[in-house]
């Protein structure tokens, strides 16, 4: 489960401090069992989670009950995604998406939809004709506009914010991906799915999201196709940032950098998908098979959540208060191998 940040409206760009308070608050708030991280800042931003239909559907019953305790805004995994909600050119999915949907407004949430443009799971065929050669620009719009107009149509007035564009900067030069909408549509292909967006739900709020943008060069490739867009008198709400972070990278400095940077656009910033690789990274053989403390729940829980961790299996474990007990393991550095941003 992926945590997600998103400022609210009206309120001030989520700031990096406010971020690392929601993770773990002081012990002396921990006195009320009955309180999720959604209370302890209503007043400032949502905190939320990416879901999959499992969830949803209540077949995960525990994580279910995690995140109605917990949250206060959605986001869909994978199933609003343009390979699941309209995998043929003639048949849409929607039974999932509309759970979803259906889930965030019985739970009184603030529903995201994810994601309308992106250079992974979209189908083929999206960008062939019918004898499977390159389709002309003219096609692939219509089908942008068909896909955008159906699926944010049927949910207007419900779901209340798209990430209509999704890691569209390339990660080392920070100049647009090479991806198959700019090499069919050209380099408003970001343009058009904002407007289409926008026609099919104009109270929705429209975000582009990314991941590494903590990365000087990518921030910059960010703020220069937002402007382009808000040059072209398209209004941005928020700029995603996606939060696959380690304990030591990110700095906090880097982060920082790209808030300010970004809220001098006029926009706000969503963390999206926080997860946090609690391992080092293996680079060579000298290391020892196992690496570093291990999280451990075995401890019985005071009034609220506690964090504990042993030096090894059979050690006792010392736990604290605390208000988060969750990480994600990258499987990566349990492999040996370098973590990398884990984009979607």
């Amino acid at each position: 489960m992926l945590l997600c940040f998103r400022s609210m409206k009206n309120k001030l760009p989520l700031l990096t401090t406010a971020l690392l308070a929601s993770l773990t608050l002081p012990s002396s708030q921990c006195a009320s069992a009955d309180k999720g991280l959604k209370d302890y800042y209503q007043k400032d931003f949502y905190v939320g989670a990416a879901l999959n239909y499992r969830q949803i559907s209540g077949r995960d019953a525990k994580a279910t009950a995690l995140i109605k305790e917990q949250f206060n805004t959605i986001s869909p995994e994978n199933l609003l995604k343009w390979e699941s909600v309209h995998p043929q050119p003639d048949t849409y999915n929607f039974r999932p998406a509309d759970d979803y949907v259906a889930f965030g407004q019985q739970n009184k949430m603030f529903i995201i939809g994810h994601t309308l443009m992106w250079h992974q799971q979209t189908p083929k065929w999206v960008f062939e004709d019918a004898t499977g050669k390159p389709a002309s620009r003219e096609m692939v719009l219509k089908r942008l506009e068909d896909h955008i107009s159906t699926v944010v149509g049927r949910y207007k007035g419900k779901i209340a914010g798209w990430d209509v564009l999704n890691e569209a900067i390339d990660d080392q030069q920070g100049d647009l991906r090479k991806t198959k909408w700019l090499e069919i549509i050209g380099e408003n292909f970001s343009a058009k799915a904002f407007e289409f967006a926008h026609k099919a739900d104009p109270k929705a709020q429209l975000y582009y999201n990314d991941y590494s943008l903590y990365r000087p060069e990518k921030r910059a490739g960010v703020i220069k196709l937002v402007k382009s867009l808000q040059a072209r008198g398209i209004k941005v709400a928020a700029i995603g940032m996606q939060g696959h972070y380690g304990l030591t990278k990110p700095s906090l400095a880097q982060v920082e950098a790209s808030i300010v940077a970004f809220s001098k656009l006029g926009v706000h910033v969503n963390f999206t998908e926080l997860d946090i690789d609690v391992l080092p990274t293996a680079r060579g053989p000298t290391l020892p098979k196992r690496l570093g403390p291990t999280l451990n729940t075995t401890c019985t829980p005071p009034a609220c959540p506690i964090r504990c961790s042993s030096s090894s299996p059979s050690a006792t474990p010392t736990c604290s208060p605390c208000f988060t007990s969750t990480a994600t393991l990258s499987t990566a550095s349990r492999s040996g191998a370098s973590p990398t941003p884990i984009p979607g």
